[in-house]
């Protein structure tokens, strides 16, 4: 499935800024602060990677740019990282922090091996069977998949502060691949693409507005400020 057709199975087809029924509810998906690896390895999935206290400061510094929003829910993937960046929103909020595993990083085989000095995963001849054909990725998870399963956490936020009352929004605390993966089908973009050129720096927000089931606008905000040159993520 091509990453327009992602897009039309869920949301009834890319952005576009036209209305369709005047009923409009914002999610924001907010990918996770800075996290502590000194060793500069791709962790992935793997447990035990928490925020630096850089990263700590970035979570609250995007919490208090959402202040203002009427957020009354808020759910984040299981992974330490992004759990931790939904504290300060959901304490601010007065909501309990909910998990759903579809917000989660993308499967990666490469997982705990360097992406900074040494070897590299690209010049590492161990890494070479996995990266075959990038346009799937080989090495993990499929853009199609990834995409499919954001877009199912994002819509079924949707619907649940639609329960709460007009004008409720929610806010998703994800990882970069799958928000970006994410933003790409919702505005009927290829899925594959450039990681150098994504535009999701660490606490970053991307709002998807709702007019009924289709999404009319994406927004995005760096409150904790563009990530530094160089950063190792994982991510």
């Amino acid at each position: 499935m091509s990453g327009d057709a992602v897009s039309d199975a869920v949301s009834g087809g890319p952005a576009n800024g036209v209305p369709a029924t005047g009923l409009l509810t914002t999610v924001h998906v907010i990918r996770h602060g800075e996290v502590y690896n000194p060793d500069h390895v791709l962790y992935g999935r793997l447990p035990g990677f928490k925020l630096s206290l850089r990263g700590l400061e970035q979570a609250k510094l995007t919490a208090r740019h959402l202040a203002d929003r009427d957020i009354g829910y808020v759910v984040a993937s299981p992974l330490e990282r992004a759990q931790q960046t939904a504290e300060p929103l959901g304490e601010a909020r007065l909501v309990t922090v909910a998990t759903d595993d579809r917000l989660v990083e993308a499967a990666n085989m490469l997982e705990g091996r360097a992406v900074a000095g040494g070897k590299g995963l690209l010049t590492d001849v161990r890494n070479w069977k996995h990266l075959r054909n990038p346009f799937r990725p080989s090495w993990g998870e499929p853009y199609v998949e990834v995409a499919a399963r954001m877009m199912a956490a994002l819509t079924d936020a949707r619907d649940h502060v639609r329960t709460l009352g007009a004008g409720v929004e929610a806010a998703c605390v994800s990882h970069q691949l799958p928000i970006v993966a994410l933003r790409r089908a919702v505005e009927g973009q290829r899925l594959y693409h450039d990681p150098r050129k994504r535009q999701c720096g660490l606490a970053s927000v991307t709002s998807f507005t709702f007019d009924g089931d289709v999404v009319v606008r994406v927004d995005y905000a760096e409150p904790a400020g563009a990530t530094p040159r160089g950063y190792v993520g994982g991510a």
